[in-house]
């Protein structure tokens, strides 16, 4: 897709590669909560069988520091998972000034559609058609590159927050 004036300058872009970023923030919080989780399911202290006997030694249990980090991660998560949904949300009041401008539209709301319960009922497989054919003819947008320091920074914040949450909660017990 050839770059115009207007794409450059186009608000619906401009949000799409805001809620491109929101998401791959989000997936990345996510395996970092899962990686967390497994970490702690895998270490219950609960003796473990074998095929031959039960084991003599005991699993470590998770200190209650990484049990805190696991809480962290949940929150962080949920941070960058409402940033992308606060982006989705704006997309209705966001004016696309280009063909590229309503491709990224489109993108977002096919994108949005995981989340929802069944994405096979309309009209999620025909927003999803309709995309197709616009790239079809228009082409497709402009690769979305994830910057490092950027994500980085994305994260950090979230955690930062995650983590004054999970501090005001302990502090309430």
């Amino acid at each position: 897709m050839a770059s115009s004036t207007a794409e450059k300058n186009d608000p619906a872009l401009v949000l799409w590669a805001a809620w491109h970023r929101a998401q791959h923030t989000s997936q990345l919080l996510c395996r970092v909560q899962q990686r967390l989780e497994t970490r702690i399911i895998s270490n219950t202290g609960i003796q473990v069988l074998t095929p031959a006997e039960i084991t003599k030694q005991r699993a470590p249990v998770v200190a209650p520091e990484g049990v805190r980090q696991y809480a962290v991660a949940q929150e962080a998560e949920v941070l960058a998972v409402t940033e992308a949904l606060k982006l989705q949300d704006a997309l209705p009041e966001v004016v696309a000034l280009s063909l590229a401008g309503i491709l990224a539209k489109l993108e977002v709301i096919v994108g949005a559609d995981r989340d929802i319960g069944d994405p096979t009922d309309f009209p999620w497989p025909d927003l999803a058609s309709v995309l197709r054919d616009l790239k079809a003819i228009a082409g497709n947008l402009p690769a979305c590159q994830s910057d490092r320091a950027i994500t980085h920074a994305a994260v950090a914040r979230h955690w930062k927050e995650a983590a004054k949450l999970v501090a005001a909660l302990e502090a309430h017990r």
